[in-house]
């Protein structure tokens, strides 16, 4: 720790009277506890006695040192709640209530607030004392993160010594950089304990292994890393708490998507963790992505306090999964569903929408919108009369069917979930104040072509489909105006796909798509819809994110401007 931030030592010993019957207990081990739990934003009172449970029960369980994730005492992303003025008197208190936890190291992430500024960091607690803190010192200020616009950068490493070994910490963004772990092996350090709050995406714990397993074998040292778990407004944290041995193999992993106290005891002669008898289940890409959207929109709602939820379901593919994951998120009884047919609606749709809803056992009500919107083009007639028949008259049905969902929340207190996919959010294919609105948008970070594979991942886990074989093969439409498609107005979904994987998740410009192979006309064009429509996103719903770049807080374009996309 820098001189002026510290109030202990860098070294703190935690060795203390009572830690002779610590030792006595297994003098030649120190076994760790990972809180892999949800910490709520802002609870900090709550959050405090979580810690206590765990750090109670893992106690009980024989752990010598309990960790907890990057900034659990507040919950992670914060946000602007790091620049309440009391928000530093009300940290302390909720440190100070854990002094009475005697027998355990505690390992807490917490804000530091004190005269030299704002600290992402974590306390050493133990035996009624503050022993130490670190300041984490690489912080991350890209895609989600924001941390510079709070955060002070901590300057020197912390190390303390327990029971025979030196440990090290670090937090998070810290460990994806060499420098502050080579620095805490320089410095002697015997272990890595790193607190993290790593929001989930497609593939990020195979990320995290090949980075720890790079990290553990360019310093031959073993690392305790803790994870968040649970869903944040539109981030989910997954989880995957590890051990990993100094060569770089994983001795022990915790659940993904799941609150867990995991254990990992660490041999101070062989300076190796013991490993767990049987390792977690490896999830599927589908799997994974379907997990982050079950805790996100589960999270969101019952945080939030609502009663329930609403869906619009259409008989299309888009609303019929998202119908399936607010099941499974919280429950049938928490999800109701509404068929707004119009004289468009065909038959068929009105039968898969019924047999899903049955399939589910979720509420379902017909509700038809015939009177509502001739009523609608009745009233704007006469302002109509000289114009001729376009989108115009489409989009009155989209905004009738919002208009009653929205109707339908204001009187029963349930939420409106809207049932867009990231595809059609990234061209405009959708209409404002229509099916865009509602308060949480399940699929917003979910491709097309995704929908379908999370559609058929969800049918295959029982043996009746919960979604009619039909929805799946039969040609997506918004079904507004006679025989509609969306390829009549849209490309192939695997191409536009493709193009906007390319645009948006990458990063690349026009001639690189086209390079690709993409028929140049056709990428100006996806490009030229995806540019035109940020203003509706800016008044879109939040939704999980689960893509390396989801529209939001990562991707943020201005609303108006003369950027040239072949420049």
């Amino acid at each position: 720790m820098s001189k002026d931030t510290a109030k202990d030592t860098d070294n703190p010993n935690l060795t203390s009277s009572n830690d002779a019957s610590m030792a006595a207990k297994s003098p030649d081990s120190v076994t760790f506890a990972l809180a892999q739990s949800h910490f709520l934003v802002g609870d900090i009172t709550g959050n405090a006695e979580k810690m206590r449970t765990l750090a109670l029960q893992a106690r009980e369980q024989g752990a010598d040192v309990i960790v907890f994730p990057e900034l659990a005492l507040l919950g992670y992303p914060p946000q602007d709640l790091l620049l309440r003025p009391s928000l530093s008197g009300r940290v302390k208190s909720a440190l100070s209530s854990l002094s009475d936890i005697d027998d355990i190291v505690m390992i807490v992430g917490y804000p530091h607030v004190d005269h030299h500024g704002t600290f992402n960091s974590a306390a050493i607690l133990h035996n009624g004392h503050q022993k130490g803190f670190y300041h984490k010192q690489i912080l991350p200020n890209y895609g989600v993160f924001d941390e510079r616009r709070y955060f002070d950068k901590g300057r020197n490493q912390v190390l303390f010594d327990y029971k025979g070994i030196t440990i090290g910490l670090l937090i998070c963004e810290d460990l994806w950089e060499k420098g502050p772990i080579a620095e805490l092996k320089k410095q002697g350090a015997d272990l890595i304990v790193c607190l993290n709050a790593s929001p989930f995406e497609i593939e990020k714990q195979d990320n995290r292994k090949t980075m720890l397993a790079k990290r553990s074998r360019e310093n031959d040292l073993p690392i305790i890393y803790l994870n968040a778990v649970g869903g944040q407004d539109d981030l989910v944290f997954d989880g995957g708490s590890m051990a990993v041995q100094a060569d770089g193999s994983v001795a022990h992993e915790a659940s993904r998507f799941m609150n867990q106290l995991m254990l990992a005891t660490f041999d101070v002669k062989t300076a190796k963790f013991d490993t767990q008898a049987k390792a977690p289940l490896s999830l599927s890409r589908e799997s994974e992505m379907y997990q982050a959207l079950v805790v996100g929109l589960r999270d969101y709602v019952n945080l939030s306090g609502f009663s329930g939820i609403i869906v619009g379901l259409s008989g299309g593919i888009d609303s019929a999964l998202t119908l399936c994951i607010a099941v499974d998120a919280l429950g049938a009884d928490k999800v109701y569903a509404v068929m707004m047919p119009y004289e468009y609606t065909s038959q068929i749709s009105l039968e898969d929408a019924q047999a899903q809803a049955r399939r589910l056992n979720v509420s379902y009500t017909v509700c038809p919108i015939f009177d509502a919107v001739e009523g609608i083009r009745h009233t704007l007639a006469p302002l109509f009369s000289k114009s001729p028949v376009d989108t115009t008259e489409e989009n009155i049905q989209a905004r009738a069917r919002g208009v009653v969902l929205m109707a339908l929340s204001n009187k029963f207190g349930h939420l409106v979930i809207t049932t867009g996919n990231k595809s059609e959010i990234a061209v405009g294919y959708s209409t404002l104040y229509g099916d865009m609105a509602g308060g949480f948008d399940v699929l917003k970070d979910v491709y097309k072509t995704q929908v379908y594979k999370l559609a058929s991942y969800r049918n295959r886990l029982e043996d009746t489909p919960v979604i009619p074989e039909r929805v799946i093969v039969r040609p997506p439409s918004a079904e507004l105006s006679p025989g509609q498609e969306d390829q009549d107005n849209l490309p192939e979904y695997d191409v536009l796909d493709g193009i906007l994987m390319s645009y948006i998740d990458e990063d690349m410009g026009y001639q690189d798509i086209v390079d690709k192979g993409f028929d140049a006309d056709l990428v100006a064009r996806v490009i030229k819809m995806v540019d035109n429509n940020e203003f509706k996103r800016a008044q879109a719903p939040i939704g999980t994110k689960i893509s390396h770049k989801a529209f939001g807080r990562e991707r943020r374009f201005p609303l108006v401007n003369k950027w040239s996309i072949k420049g």
